[in-house]
């Protein structure tokens, strides 16, 4: 079996996006087993899905292993699934499309990784115990966006002595809460996770310009801040699971 690899993302402008997206892609060909791999935006920037497939097509494959690269389930994931199966009808290459990265268990570990990392790279000796932890995410209208974030959270509670989590935008509650919401347990240390995929303009800029100030008007003492998801390891088995479950069913 001929099979092809294309990972769908939400689209950014910013440079280092696609360079995370070339190294993840060419990690899962080495890891995979897949004849080629790409990918591709939903908006924001070319290469659009139309050209992503276009160029999936002229290979030499007879199955093609879709993943909707996104963080939460919702309109951006249906909207991309939709648009992608538009061109199943026009080729006899079989499409099979994945769950998106939400609601593994994966996913926590990957997470769990770069709380760990922070912990390392600053000589952090307070026991995990004794650390509280604020994810970050994006905000989303659709309530599997809240339930997905709260399957993290719930994950990391039993290594922790706090979990909460709060949005950029969109969502309740905001950074300033989340920050007056950790500053309420009186942390000894906190680490804030940015729940992002990209170091695109959210993290390099949206989330400092609402994150700086709540910390700064408060009284937390000890905080510390992660990388965002990336081109992790972890991220790499989290698409290659995620792409054995359609590819075993089919």
């Amino acid at each position: 079996m001929k099979r092809g690899f294309l990972l769908i993302d939400r689209g950014s402008r910013e440079r280092e996006a696609s360079e995370e997206l070339e190294v993840i892609c060419n990690a899962v060909k080495a890891k995979g087993n897949y004849v080629f791999t790409e990918y591709c935006f939903l908006e924001v920037e070319p290469p659009y899905i139309e050209d992503g497939i276009a160029k999936c097509l002229k290979q030499d494959i007879d199955h093609l292993t879709i993943v909707p690269y996104f963080l939460y389930p919702g309109k951006k994931v249906k909207n991309a699934v939709t648009d992608v199966m538009k061109f199943q009808k026009d080729t006899k290459v079989k499409f099979v499309v994945t769950k998106p990265m939400s609601m593994h268990k994966t996913l926590i570990n990957l997470v769990e990784n770069r709380i760990s990392s922070t912990i390392q790279e600053n000589n952090i000796t307070v026991p995990k115990m004794n650390i509280d932890v604020l994810i970050i995410g994006h905000g989303s209208k659709d309530p599997n966006a809240q339930m997905s974030m709260d399957y993290v959270v719930d994950g990391l509670k039993e290594n922790y002595r706090n979990v909460s989590r709060c949005w950029l935008e969109i969502e309740q509650p905001d950074i300033a809460e989340g920050i007056k919401n950790c500053e309420k347990n009186n942390p000894e240390i906190l680490i804030i996770v940015f729940y992002f995929l990209h170091e695109g303009a959210h993290v390099k800029t949206d989330i400092n310009n609402d994150l700086l100030p709540a910390l700064k008007n408060s009284s937390i003492k000890n905080t510390y801040i992660t990388k965002h998801l990336g081109a992790d390891e972890k991220m790499v088995d989290l698409i290659l699971e995620r792409a054995k479950e359609v590819e075993n069913a089919n």
